[in-house]
């Protein structure tokens, strides 16, 4: 299948709407003229890849209304078929268009070029402050995509476990006195890793899965330890 044979379909497409459709005008794959609206420009590929969004990007000095085009359907374009939604929402972004191509020959209007606004939302940045300010030091290297991360909750849980690895079973008080984390009381009775489990009434010990794992955060950075608010009670297990 040869970037060629979408022209015929793309051709057809525009001219039901009126267009007048010619191809590779200055370098560009396909142009529609109607009237005077801007020109219509479209940049053809057998599959969706980067050159083919670098190549759009490059047609929006000439036009607003730039589109990429591409083939679907069986054997054609996986990544679009995956990730439909960001691939859409990185179009958006551009403000670029998408059309599609059938197998058949049908073409769909996925998206149609726009300015970009952006809505921001609120609530994901809180969350993202919160975890700045919370995640004690760097101990995870931006890029490290795999595996699980060093987050401020994990820390948390991390001191909690390791203060009931050195000294046993301890009330939840305790706990949160010796280490400095605050939520100590929640972490433990919300138990989200299984590290813990309740010995009885407000008492927690480390279960065996919390032993087991907690050897592999051995060497997890927790930075500078908290100060600790001992009481009189801090030596009742």
């Amino acid at each position: 299948m040869a970037e060629v044979d979408l022209y015929p379909p793309i051709k057809r497409y525009l001219e039901k709407q009126g267009y007048v459709v010619k191809g590779e005008i200055d370098a560009c794959d396909v142009v529609a003229v109607r009237g005077d609206e801007p020109p219509v420009v479209v940049e053809l590929k057998t599959q969706l890849n980067l050159a083919l969004i670098l190549q759009a990007v490059d047609r929006l000095a000439l036009s607003s209304a730039v589109y990429i085009a591409f083939r679907v359907g069986k054997g054609h374009s996986a990544s679009w078929r995956s990730r439909q939604k960001q691939v859409k929402g990185l179009l958006r972004r551009l403000g670029l268009g998408l059309l599609t191509v059938t197998t058949r020959g049908r073409v769909v209007a996925e998206l149609d070029p726009a300015p970009y606004r952006p809505r921001k939302s609120k609530d994901r940045q809180t969350r993202l402050l919160k975890e700045f300010a919370e995640r004690v030091g760097d101990p995870v290297q931006g890029g490290s995509a795999n595996g699980e991360r060093l987050t401020a909750y994990r820390q948390d849980v991390l001191r909690c476990a390791r203060e009931l690895a050195a000294s046993g079973v301890l009330k939840a008080k305790i706990v949160r006195d010796r280490t400095g984390v605050e939520r100590a009381g929640t972490i433990l009775i919300d138990n989200h890793y299984g590290w813990f489990e309740r010995v009885k009434l407000g008492h927690y010990a480390l279960s065996p899965k919390g032993q087991g794992e907690l050897e592999q955060w051995a060497d997890a950075d927790l930075g500078p330890p908290p100060t600790a608010e001992v009481d009189d009670a801090s030596t009742d297990k």
